[in-house]
């Protein structure tokens, strides 16, 4: 993520704000930009870093969904290009879930930044009604709610907004980290398998020699990852036990993870605590260009760990990554590398889906 500043007086921000807490001025993302520009009159609207407040306003969901992204104005209240790809949300009755609705899009808000940067599609349900990405995030409170992936469709269980309760599920799993963002990373997995891997003959070839088969039995390998838990020794080929379960659970898990790398690397650069060539701006391409990523990852990780071991937090990422799991996240890699630097591609990757797929 990017190091915010204000437009007009130099203030640092960061990515949530909405107003300049120095010099007041109302500001507003702009994901084109990847900047948080000012809300000017039309006269003052001409200067660098800001926008005519006549043409455009902040995001309907402001006060709903505390979004900060700008959008033009319409006849009616616009919805951002986040905001619009929640298909469902609590009743305005519900308080209790709109205030974890309000902690889940602002997460969302980070994946959909983190996706435009990568310059991975992002191809919604009104271009593609079947198959297109939309997320329901809905209250467990009164009906049962499982989080997951559905053709396109994610689903989140919004009592995860919850700090008690999602880590009460994260020590009853023994997992090592449990976040929203972490939850959208990985289900973003599972839709960009079938739009970058499921469409491609060669790249489900290596799929199946890295992951395995993704149309083994799913409910058969749910069933028996949650009765007998992860096969001894899985740390040498998996980067979570959960991984283990399923070969579409393995790749959605590395592809969370090679998108926590990417975002951390990119927030440290622009802080500079990492080389500038993490940057998303600064990208390196080329074969070498994984290799040079996870050799500013690795000490970065573990310094990271080490400072929050200073104030007496637990490890920040706490995670190895063995060779398998690295061979597993260059390939996932090279899929994004090569299909985003590649127009005729990239505009395939973004064409209607005609496949589908089921997964938790």
């Amino acid at each position: 993520m990017r190091d915010f500043n204000c437009p007009n007086c130099g203030q640092r921000l960061a990515f949530e704000n909405s107003v300049c807490l120095n010099c007041g001025s109302a500001l507003g993302f702009s994901l084109q930009d990847m900047a948080l520009l000012v809300i000017a009159p039309p006269a003052e609207s001409e200067h660098a870093g800001a926008v005519d407040e006549s043409r455009f306003q902040l995001c309907a969901n402001l006060h709903l969904a505390e979004c900060n992204w700008l959008v033009e104005k319409g006849p009616v209240a616009q919805l951002c290009v986040s905001c619009a790809l929640t298909r469902t949300r609590p009743n305005d009755a519900d308080t209790v879930a709109l205030a974890s609705f309000a902690t889940a899009e602002r997460a969302k808000r980070r994946l959909i930044a983190e996706l435009h940067e990568l310059k991975l599609p992002i191809v919604g349900r009104d271009e593609d009604p079947e198959y297109g990405l939309a997320f329901d995030l809905l209250s467990s409170q009164f009906e049962k709610v499982f989080t997951g992936h559905d053709n396109g469709v994610i689903t989140l269980d919004l009592a995860e907004g919850d700090d008690v309760h999602r880590e009460q599920l994260r020590i009853s799993m023994d997992e090592p980290y449990r976040t929203l963002l972490g939850h959208f990373r990985h289900e973003i997995g599972h839709y960009y398998f079938f739009r970058l891997v499921g469409t491609s003959p060669d790249h489900l070839a290596r799929f199946n020699e890295l992951f395995g088969d993704p149309d083994l039995d799913y409910q058969a390998a749910l069933d028996r990852h949650y009765s007998q838990g992860a096969p001894e020794g899985w740390q040498d080929d998996h980067v979570s036990s959960y991984a283990t379960m399923h070969p579409a659970e393995d790749w959605a898990e590395t592809f969370a993870h090679y998108l926590h790398i990417r975002d951390t690397l990119d927030t440290a650069a622009a802080f500079g605590f990492a080389a500038a060539g993490a940057t998303f701006e600064r990208r390196v391409l080329g074969p070498s260009s994984f290799d040079t990523m996870i050799d500013m990852w690795l000490p970065l990780a573990w310094a990271l760990n080490m400072v929050n071991r200073s104030m007496g937090k637990d490890d920040l990422y706490p995670f190895v990554l063995p060779p398998a799991v690295l061979e597993k996240m260059r390939f996932i890699h090279t899929i994004i590398d090569d299909i985003t630097s590649n127009p005729a591609k990239l505009a395939e990757a973004a064409a209607p889906v005609g496949q589908s797929q089921q997964l938790g």
